[in-house]
């Protein structure tokens, strides 16, 4: 007879906890499923406050490498004297302060966005040093006049950056 009493104790507390286990189950869902949309809700929170600063970012962006562009940076830094070297440090060090004035712009752009406009600056540093290497540069005036006419035809980084910009900024909308 005990082990009647057993069985029976056993037919009980089957059916409880078949329905403990799926309770557990559904609540556990239920509450992943709660904090989900809580993190949903306060990313789209963020999202408003962080969206603006992002595309001021993309903006100065745009703006520094619009600034290095060889064929504007020519146009506004006009050289001091005749050395070639003077005026191809005075350039680089444009570049480079424009660089340091919009570094902090990367924590708002993607990596890819970032290194893109780093391969952009020293390209164009790249380019201005290999000109001013040439043999038939002895003048900074002749100096400009082979870096714009170099750039006359052909896609200079900066604008292949700025595609790259424009493209990402597409893509936040």
């Amino acid at each position: 007879m005990e082990i009647y009493q057993i069985i029976a104790y056993f037919a009980y507390l089957l059916p409880a906890i078949v329905v403990g286990i799926v309770a557990y189950y559904f609540f556990k869902g239920h509450i992943q499923n709660e904090e989900g949309r809580r993190r949903f809700l306060v990313q789209k929170e963020a999202q408003k406050q962080v969206l603006p600063l992002r595309l001021q970012a993309y903006e100065r962006i745009t703006l520094f490498l619009e600034r290095i562009d060889p064929k504007k940076l020519l146009l506004r830094v006009k050289p001091f004297s005749d050395a070639v070297q003077q005026y191809e440090n005075l350039l680089i060090q444009n570049i480079d302060n424009e660089f340091e004035h919009n570094i902090a712009q990367q924590i708002y752009v993607s990596e890819d966005c970032w290194n893109t406009v780093t391969a952009a600056k020293n390209a164009t540093a790249q380019l201005i040093r290999k000109t001013a290497m040439n043999e038939k540069v002895d003048t900074a005036d002749k100096l400009r006049e082979m870096l714009l006419n170099h750039f006359m035809g052909e896609v200079t980084p900066s604008q292949k950056a700025l595609a790259y910009v424009k493209q990402e900024v597409k893509e936040l909308f």
